[in-house]
């Protein structure tokens, strides 16, 4: 298909491309940023521009389309960054894994050969013991990271590497990698040798997270190696895990919530007119979504009109059967809310209204009472979906909360089991403590009022249940001391209303 340029164009290329292969994947310079299985877009014209917005529970991104085109079954696109003046490659995929199992499996065989070379060169007088990647599902270990021991003596050093062909997201998580794999070790090993070290290898220039999360593990417990490594030219060089990381991250100001509801007031009592149960929830100074148990079914927001005034257009649907609420248009949105709340709350679990978007439905249930997770919590001042930005990039805390003692309270909430969730809540900690460190959010207008205290935030991680993973508690032993984090599992009937089952706390 041959090239588009207009804004137009673009977003039509871009709709009709996802809306065909709904699980497409996102890459940008090289690494996998979304999954459209659970990601969400926008493409509109704008100033002569395609304005592109994916965002996901962890991450948002915004980028202006200038051209496109559909190479051998790939989305192309030519994307400008705000603020860089030269275009980057964006490519939308159909398929996340383009590369066949034998084609991975070659991969990950070469690159076992090279981390043998580098870990033997390294630590001279040790023995590679084993190395493998075959899956070992039961402990949670899946075909991607190398795994192995190295030998002297009673001595061990448990090894995990990571391969510059994997996505960024298999690099960043790594780490939980690693910490399992350390702990099996010493659990099969107890009796024989001391695993007193890990050593992770991940690809050069691509260490950041990894550096940020392992210098927040605990020292006492191992001592934490971790090292960057060129596999075209052997070298490799270890990274300081001793000094305070400091990230690249910024905080967004705050903007007045109720001021932006007072704004949009005749959009909101027209929604709640059609939907008595709506949430309207500010995103911004000038735009309101509207959800019905989280999931987004309308947005508002203020374009200026043909004598440049602004007015409020509210758009509801999802792209790119996306529709202006109008006289002609009302019988669909009132059809589109119909259908949401009786499917929404119905008895088809498998329903698609039913499954969409499960941590801002169980976010929604969860901000009618915090202090259901913890009693400390102060119900009157909460902030949802806080993206605190690295690079041009930005991660998005679910809940951003404060004690009626002023401590800083960071809450990740996962509706599904995730492996990840206590390395991905470490990340959004470290940031949150960075900021408060630098003073940034009473600079930039959170927690009006409040004298915040000086004490490091405290993490608190929430799921059902029966979709905690049997690794969470694992991973949480091996935190740094001064992380003060809760565990809090909830009963599986969230969705009625918040019931704690049990809660685990930092000893």
């Amino acid at each position: 298909m041959s090239e588009v340029t207009t804004a137009e164009e673009i977003a039509a290329l871009v709709s009709g491309y996802i809306s065909e292969n709904p699980v497409a994947i996102v890459v940008e310079d090289g690494k996998q940023l979304f999954d459209f299985s659970t990601a969400h877009y926008f493409a509109v014209p704008e100033r002569g521009r395609c304005l592109l917005q994916i965002w996901s529970e962890e991450n948002n991104i915004v980028r202006r389309a200038v051209s496109a085109e559909i190479r051998n079954g790939i989305l192309k696109l030519s994307v400008l960054r705000f603020g860089q003046p030269k275009p980057s490659r964006m490519e939308i995929c159909a398929k996340a894994e383009r590369r066949s199992p034998s084609a991975l499996k070659a991969l990950r065989a070469a690159y076992q050969r090279s981390l043998q070379r580098t870990v033997e060169q390294i630590f001279p007088g040790w023995t590679v013991d084993r190395l493998t990647t075959a899956a070992d599902l039961e402990h949670s270990f899946g075909a991607v990271c190398t795994r192995g021991l190295l030998r002297h003596g009673q001595e061990r050093i448990a090894l995990v590497g990571c391969g510059e062909g994997e996505s960024q997201s298999t690099v960043d998580n790594s780490v939980a990698v690693a910490v399992l794999w350390l702990d099996y070790c010493r659990e099969h090993l107890a009796t024989k040798s001391h695993v007193s070290t890990l050593a992770l290898f991940v690809p050069e220039g691509r260490a950041q997270t990894v550096q940020l999360r392992l210098s927040h593990l605990n020292r006492e417990a191992a001592q934490w190696r971790l090292f960057s490594l060129d596999e075209h030219t052997g070298q490799s060089e270890e990274l300081d895990l001793a000094t305070e990381l400091n990230l690249s991250t910024r905080l967004v100001q705050c903007f007045n919530r109720e001021r932006t509801l007072e704004r949009f007031d005749s959009s909101v009592q027209s929604i709640r007119a059609l939907c008595p149960q709506v949430e309207a929830v500010p995103t911004s100074g000038s735009v309101i979504s509207f959800r019905f148990h989280g999931l987004e079914f309308a947005h508002a927001t203020l374009e200026p009109d043909r004598h440049f005034r602004p007015v409020e257009r509210v758009v509801f649907g999802a792209p790119p059967a996306e529709y202006e609420w109008n006289k002609d248009t009302e019988p669909l949105l009132s059809k589109l809310i119909e259908r949401l709340t009786l499917k929404r709350t119905g008895r088809d679990h498998n329903h698609p209204f039913y499954r969409l978007q499960p941590e801002r439905w169980l976010q929604s249930v969860v901000e009618r009472d915090i202090t259901q997770l913890d009693s400390r919590l102060d119900s009157t001042q909460l902030y949802s979906q806080v993206p605190a930005f690295a690079a041009s990039d930005r991660a998005v805390i679910d809940l951003l909360g404060i004690t009626r003692d002023g401590r800083l309270a960071v809450i990740e909430l996962k509706a599904a089991e995730d492996f990840h969730l206590p390395v991905q809540g470490l990340d959004y900690w470290a940031r949150v403590r960075q900021h408060l460190r630098r003073g940034d959010f009473q600079r930039f207008g959170y927690f009006p009022g409040r004298i915040l205290s000086e004490r490091d935030p405290v993490l608190i991680l929430a799921a059902p249940a029966l979709h905690v993973h049997p690794s969470t508690t694992t991973m949480l032993r091996y935190f740094s001391p001064e992380l003060e984090w809760k565990l809090v599992a909830l009963d599986e009937r969230w969705r009625d209303g918040i019931r704690v089952i049990f809660n685990k706390q930092k000893e």
